[in-house]
């Protein structure tokens, strides 16, 4: 008995940055190609979040299938944002062809070591870009720079605040009188357990 074979899909990507920029241009060539399926996105995206139309596309994808992007530059961010969309299509077990760069193509000898040249130089880029932050922040540490986020209360304004709950103030009204959540109040270390409570004047 033979086994059907799923035809093989061919789907399209084209994106601008802009509402005045044109997608005409972009689809017809997907359409001259013979994309039965376009996806497309009008809008600027740092993350595949940022274009939606794109993270369809990939989901769209079955074994077998070709993601045709019309133009390489508008559809990824980065060399390393282009990386993660090829791994996305292979994990697919899809192909991938962009119109106005010939050798990323996956179906070819030339593509695929073209390919793997480039994911070695963008993780090689990541590792730099690790390591200078890194340095960045010991240099900064060194300095005497206080790295994260900035403390919602001042040293003074902590030492007040437990002094106050010291004395029995309800937390909530604290939070209230330093604009701080309930939970940055309790977080000070001090409660009910801190108030000085004194003996009876008859004991």
């Amino acid at each position: 008995m033979s086994l059907e074979t799923k035809p093989k899909r061919l789907i399209g990507y084209a994106r601008v940055s802009t509402q005045q920029q044109d997608l005409a241009r972009q689809t017809k060539a997907l359409k001259r190609l013979g994309c039965a399926v376009i996806y497309s996105d009008t809008a600027s995206g740092k993350s595949i979040a940022g274009r939606p139309q794109l993270a369809c596309a990939l989901d769209d994808l079955d074994t077998g299938d070709e993601l045709v992007i019309a133009e390489w530059d508008r559809a990824t961010r980065s060399m390393w944002d282009g990386l993660q969309i090829i791994k996305a299509v292979i994990d697919a077990g899809a192909a991938i062809k962009v119109l106005d760069r010939s050798y990323i193509d996956l179906t070819t000898p030339m593509g695929r070591g073209f390919m793997a040249m480039m994911s070695a130089m963008a993780e090689d880029e990541r590792l730099r870009i690790i390591k200078r932050t890194h340095e960045g922040r010991q240099i900064a540490r060194a300095k005497g720079v206080r790295m994260g986020r900035k403390p919602k209360l001042t040293p003074h304004q902590i030492k007040e605040a437990r002094q106050r709950l010291a004395k029995g103030e309800p937390t909530r009204d604290l939070a209230k009188s330093y604009g701080v959540s309930v939970s940055t109040i309790s977080r000070l270390g001090v409660g009910s357990h801190d108030r000085i409570d004194l003996p009876d004047a008859g004991t």
